[in-house]
């Protein structure tokens, strides 16, 4: 698969770079926000149906023959978040537009709304797609990104939407596509200082700012001392479901990948600490044609650090190309 995406080469490691979780904390290490100054963009807003209001930064394509890429960062990320800006910086210098969103409570955001993004809540996506598209991005001027938590969304926003969806092409980057796998891997002792590190960024993001939460749920937010408490106290509770594993069952986009109908890749690094390859090994056999995954042999979760740039984002653009949409209207 990934030997024709406009001739990529296959995922080497920058040095010193090597292994899942060097790859995986190079973007906590370093830090290296890219420069977007060249390319001045204008904050945008989207209002939910309760008042809620997500928004996100949209830089303008280089000209009308180019689309718009929408960007949705992983859990506990933002607008502002290494990966995005990476790869807004990559689209822009290949002439896209780019819309930078933050989800539902991301931090830009949470002063605007009492609800907090969660692995399924892809009406947020349609909601944002919709608008775009009332304001001239039709489905063949708009394409997506998104990562870890986000990538999910966008899977499963896609399922749902199957031939209406809003764009023409999608791509997912490490995205956890079987949750309740994903939080027992999180929990393995190899992993204690990640899965630490994440919970402490969960609950600093839902105790701040007016979210409607109940007693209970600020009660489990204290006390939670592993992620799946937390899903099972706070964000199971706060969204109609019954229980963690419930949340997960109906969140998870793995199972609905085939009900996918407009070309969408996957890509996934078999080194990834938190999210097994085993997931999308099972997966690559059983869905259409129309969704392909490249699975790298390296690369860590949301990584991807090459000897010439981030891996992922090579694939994300030229699958576009590769797919007929390096611009629109050509």
């Amino acid at each position: 698969m990934i030997e024709r995406l406009a001739g990529l080469a296959p995922f080497r490691a920058r040095t010193p770079w090597f292994g899942g979780d060097m790859q995986t904390l190079r973007n906590t290490f370093m830090r290296d926000h890219a420069d977007l100054d060249p390319w001045p963009g204008e904050r945008v807003f989207f209002r939910a149906s309760n008042g809620d209001r997500l928004n996100g930064v949209l830089h303008a394509a280089r000209d009308d023959r180019h689309a718009l890429v929408v960007l949705v960062h992983g859990l506990t990320g933002c607008e502002d978040s290494a990966y995005v800006r990476a790869s807004a910086r990559h689209f822009l210098e290949a002439g896209y537009g780019v819309l930078r969103l933050n989800l539902r409570g991301a931090q830009p955001s949470r002063s605007d709304c009492r609800q907090m993004y969660h692995s399924g809540r892809s009406e947020d996506l349609a909601l944002v797609f919709a608008y775009l598209a009332e304001q001239g991005y039709g489905a063949d001027r708009m394409f997506a990104v998104g990562y870890s938590l986000g990538g999910n969304i966008l899977l499963k926003y896609l399922a749902e939407a199957g031939p209406d969806a809003c764009v023409s092409l999608a791509v997912s980057v490490s995205a956890p596509l079987d949750l309740s796998a994903v939080s027992r891997r999180l929990e393995a002792p190899r992993n204690r200082l990640y899965h630490r590190w994440l919970l402490d960024r969960m609950k600093l993001d839902w105790g701040g700012g007016p979210l409607d939460l109940g007693p209970a749920q600020l009660a489990a937010l204290e006390r939670s001392t592993s992620i799946r408490e937390f899903d099972d106290g706070v964000v199971a509770p706060s969204n109609g479901y019954a229980d963690a594993e419930d949340y997960y069952a109906h969140c998870a986009a793995g199972p609905r990948l085939g009900e996918i109908a407009v070309p969408t890749l996957l890509v996934h690094a078999a080194d990834d600490p938190w999210i097994p390859a085993e997931i999308y090994r099972r997966y690559e056999m059983t869905t259409p044609s129309i969704v392909s995954i490249a699975l790298a042999s390296g690369g860590g979760h949301v990584g991807f650090h090459g000897k010439d740039g981030r891996w992922h984002d090579k694939a994300a653009l030229g699958f576009f190309a590769d797919a007929g949409g390096c611009a629109a209207h050509q």
